[in-house]
């Protein structure tokens, strides 16, 4: 496990890619906006915020603080673009929320609404980020390299 409180930030650094993970820090409702349709998520203080970004530069870490920051203090809503939107392939950062984050290089980056699936870099393919109380364990990601930040 991984000490992290609710002002911290957790980078995991990959060869390519750069997740952020920040816990909720408490209850709260988010948004998931569909094609068709508005999702209230329930989630509690030791869930998750998991954005993934491809890329490994200051510009994404800077960018990944600034998304999660949006969500979880601004409230800003999870968006889930159609399948066969053109905007996937220009997105540098996405985002889950959960206690049991999964990561896969399988999927298109914002498109899927089961907010335990996030799509990754290939080097993060399978691994899962889980939160427990007073901190995160990472399975699959023992060979990336971590690092606390503060989060605001």
């Amino acid at each position: 496990m991984i000490p992290l409180s609710s002002n911290e930030m957790l980078l995991v650094h990959g060869n390519s890619g750069t997740l952020a993970v920040v816990k909720i820090g408490k209850q709260r409702q988010f948004f998931v906006d569909t094609p068709e349709t508005e999702i209230v998520l329930a989630a509690g203080p030791e869930e998750l915020l998991v954005a993934s970004g491809f890329g490994i530069d200051e510009r994404i870490v800077n960018g990944l603080r600034c998304v999660l920051y949006m969500i979880r203090e601004v409230n800003s809503p999870l968006i889930v673009l159609p399948k066969n939107h053109p905007a996937p392939a220009r997105l540098k950062i996405v985002v889950a929320a959960g206690k049991r984050i999964v990561l896969s290089c399988d999927i298109t980056p914002g498109t899927h609404p089961e907010q335990h699936l996030l799509c990754g870099m290939k080097e993060f393919d399978g691994a899962e980020i889980m939160g427990v109380e007073g901190g995160v364990v990472l399975k699959g990601l023992e060979w990336a390299k971590c690092e606390k930040k503060p989060f605001f």
